[in-house]
């Protein structure tokens, strides 16, 4: 069964355990999410509940958005059912601002349908994902944690650069993957495997052992973890 949920990022702070000692945890807001969709091996060819969670102001939502949660009585769909084609169950909740799905089997889940932090109360440990934080375009030194160049004579104004990327006469070129300057962050980041410390159902908060990709205030997906 798909076991999973997304939220938001509310911040960092530390709890202390049994033992007195501190632990650092990362605050999650998780849902309640609406189940939007489920895809079934009959019709999509895989197994996964999509997930919606945020609303979004209707005025805000493009009438496609307003569409995907709730039956809207278009031109289309009238056409679609007097032609005799079955139309995919709308939610029939409010425009959603970020959707995911969650891989596996939908089980007891269905359209329209609700999922709460509950759902990862017997859950020991779990997956995020998220997008880090941006930091433009930075150096090697930065982006990949390099040393530098030595800060004696000889080394003339290039303590930060990067050095010789070349590969001589064989093969004449760059290799590709060559650690350079470049983007770095904004990019789909996963942490796998952290440990769950504490879930309140009432806040609809997660705790989660150690540090969580992005920023405050954004976007991630919890999962039940797959290792072992």
């Amino acid at each position: 069964m798909a076991i999973g949920i997304l939220g938001r990022k509310v911040g960092m702070t530390q709890l202390y355990d049994e033992a007195g000692q501190v632990v650092p945890v990362t605050v999650i807001e998780a849902g309640p999410c609406d189940v939007l969709q489920v895809r079934t091996v009959e019709r999509d060819g895989y197994e996964a509940v999509q997930l919606g969670f945020a609303n979004l102001p209707r005025r805000s939502a493009s009438k496609s958005v307003r569409g995907h949660v709730a039956k809207l009585d278009s031109k289309r769909s009238k056409r679609r059912s007097s032609g005799g084609v079955e139309l995919v169950a709308k939610a029939g909740c409010e425009p959603k601002r970020f959707i995911r799905e969650i891989r596996g089997a939908a089980g007891e889940l269905a359209v329209g349908g609700q999922v709460k932090v509950e759902a990862l109360a017997n859950v020991k440990a779990v997956d995020i994902t998220g997008i880090s934080r941006g930091r433009g375009f930075s150096g090697a030194i930065r982006r990949h944690n390099f040393s530098g160049q030595r800060a004696t004579h000889g080394v003339k104004k290039c303590h930060r650069a990067l050095g010789g990327t070349g590969a001589s006469a064989f093969p004449s070129r760059v290799v590709k993957g060559k650690r350079m300057p470049g983007q770095y962050g904004a990019a789909t980041t996963t942490v796998r495997n952290q440990k769950l410390v504490k879930v309140d159902a009432e806040n609809n908060l997660l705790l989660v052992l150690g540090a969580v990709p992005g920023p405050k205030g954004g976007y991630v997906v919890i999962r039940e973890t797959n290792m072992v």
